[in-house]
């Protein structure tokens, strides 16, 4: 492990040398990895690192700031648990006013969205809800049970979302 200096931190980096013609540096999983070609010297590497070690610095914080983001949006059992329950009595609910249930309700890891209803009529919802308000929980739910009507986002979807939850506005800000 080969290291730098920035701003009296010391930066350690893993140097790989390959068939390649230019000078790389990639932050992956925390780490600082160069790669350089064959016969390129150490001085003009550390030349090279030395004027990039703030961009090296800013990157690796960023890096560890994801990490110790996604830690912290890692679900505990029980609030899935919970999200599971009022998904399931929300469905419930919906289903009885609005005339029409979903074939298929999944609580799954989803990165776009808070939820989705495709074309077959099967629900999704992001596992990610369980740390949030039962309020913005049932307003996602209710909200991709109207897309069961209205595969869309027009005038009469959203007056379908209101007319059913008048203060859907309010518990859309709790997903923020």
């Amino acid at each position: 492990m080969i290291e730098i200096q920035y701003e009296g931190r010391t930066i350690p980096y893993i140097l790989q040398r390959s068939r390649i013609k230019n000078l790389y540096i990639y932050i992956k999983n925390g780490e600082v990895i160069v790669k350089a070609p064959q016969r390129l010297a150490n001085k003009y590497i550390e030349e090279f690192l030395n004027k990039k070690a703030k961009w090296i610095y800013e990157s690796l914080e960023k890096s560890k700031n994801k990490v110790k983001k996604e830690k912290e949006e890692k679900v505990e059992k029980e609030d899935v648990e919970k999200l599971q329950k009022i998904v399931k009595e929300t469905i419930y609910k919906y289903s009885k006013i609005l005339g029409k249930g979903p074939k298929k309700v999944r609580i799954r890891d989803l990165k776009y969205a808070w939820g989705s209803c495709s074309s077959n009529q099967n629900i999704s919802i992001n596992l990610k809800l369980a740390t949030k308000d039962e309020k913005a929980i049932e307003y996602v739910v209710l909200h991709e049970m109207c897309h069961l009507i209205y595969m869309n986002h027009s005038k009469s979807f959203w007056n379908l979302v209101e007319k059913n939850m008048p203060k859907y506005k309010e518990y859309k800000k709790l997903l923020a």
